[in-house]
């Protein structure tokens, strides 16, 4: 887990631990206001970091209608 002990400063969230979020889901996708339930930062920030991530290619996303969207973690490529 990320070091939040700092005083005054906001919680920090690694990666890893959104991809967690969305792996542990019993959903196979998450709407970016469910993932953010589950992170101790606030939706604009759990958005960009998922666009962060999708442009990494670590996680996949779908706007599906006005500013929804929803998110997985793709199945491993390896042995494809």
């Amino acid at each position: 887990m990320s070091d939040n002990s700092t005083p005054g400063r906001k919680p920090r969230v690694a990666d890893d631990e959104i991809l967690d979020v969305l792996r542990a889901a019993d959903d196979p996708v998450l709407s970016t206001a469910e993932v953010t339930e589950r992170l101790p930062i606030k939706r604009s920030a759990t958005y960009k970091r998922l666009n962060a991530l999708r442009e990494e290619g670590r996680l996949i996303g779908k706007e599906i209608g006005g500013r929804n969207t929803v998110w997985w973690v793709p199945d491993d490529p390896a042995g494809s």
